[in-house]
């Protein structure tokens, strides 16, 4: 293929749109240092398949639908250039999180337990129909949108008047979500980089879940290494290679994770464009395993 010329994506017109932009940003900037040949693309505003002539690697720093669905990866794959990350399958496998833990539950890999609604409904009526007529987890659980990131309209659901407001203040309300078990205890994160596990990382926040505000605005987020045993490390390193390879992942995911009070672990989703800003969990993993930013991203060009 010769020297890589790489076009980074970036932007999109998803609600992850500022979380990408900074990504790119980063990632472009590291890139440089490197000593690649690249350009920063605005996607899809400043993209057109005549930009890709002249480069011969795309850097998907696109998080959300834009980047993350697998639409962009089957259009990569048609034009015949190559890319950072994971094929369309295994986008479409990770985007949709239903897709994702029916994927999971198949495969044998514990996923917290959930339920699939349609769209959302203020109906109080509404409201009790489904109880009677669907799983719900006990209280408290997580209402998600199906298809989004960052923690865009998640809730976390203590009663039945806060499944009022989540609904109220929810920014879509006409699309799927899922309600999921909540479990309590410890939010880990297992980076995968080209086949090897970087060190787990256990999320401590002040807010009542890792949601927005403490992903990317608070600094009393505290990202710490997981001090596991030898065997219980094995266990959890095991289990997120398996939730990639069962869904189709390549080159670099970010496999998020929950144990409870008992040291069992379950796959929430697996993340298959990473965040990259200064408060991500990623870059953040891999400092704490002696790689530096700059580093980091030679080592997803180098493995793609």
């Amino acid at each position: 293929m010769g020297p890589k010329k790489i076009i980074v994506l970036y932007g999109g017109e998803s609600s992850e749109r500022e979380v990408s932009i900074e990504s790119g940003k980063n990632i472009y900037s590291a890139i440089l240092e490197l000593g690649y040949e690249a350009r920063l693309v605005d996607y899809p505003r400043e993209f057109s398949s005549d930009i890709l002539q002249d480069y011969n690697f795309v850097f998907i720093a696109l998080h959300g639908r834009d980047g993350e669905s697998g639409v962009l990866q089957k259009h990569l794959s048609e034009y015949g250039i190559s890319y950072s990350g994971s094929d369309s399958d295994a986008c479409l496998n990770t985007w949709n999180k239903s897709r994702c833990k029916e994927l999971l539950s198949n495969n044998n890999i514990p996923t917290p337990r959930w339920a699939s609604l349609a769209q959302l409904s203020e109906s109080a009526a509404d409201l009790s129909k489904l109880k009677e007529e669907m799983f719900m987890p006990p209280y408290p659980f997580f209402l998600k949108p199906e298809e989004d990131g960052s923690s865009i309209d998640v809730f976390k659901i203590h009663n039945e008047q806060d499944m009022h407001e989540a609904i109220k203040n929810c920014s879509n309300k006409s699309r799927p979500f899922i309600l999921e078990e909540s479990i309590d205890y410890r939010e880990l994160t297992v980076p995968i980089l080209n086949g090897m596990c970087l060190p787990s990382v256990e999320i401590i926040t002040s807010e009542s879940f890792y949601n927005y505000e403490a992903k990317y605005i608070r600094d009393d987020t505290q990202l710490v290494s997981l001090n596991l045993s030898k065997a219980d490390q094995l266990k959890l390193d095991t289990l997120c290679f398996k939730a990639f390879n069962s869904l189709g992942c390549k080159g670099w995911a970010r496999i998020d994770l929950l144990q409870d009070i008992d040291g069992n672990f379950y796959i929430l989703e697996v993340n298959t464009v990473p965040g990259m800003t200064t408060h991500s969990l990623f870059p953040s993993s891999a400092k704490i395993a002696g790689l530096d930013y700059k580093s980091l991203v030679g080592e997803i060009i180098e493995g793609a």
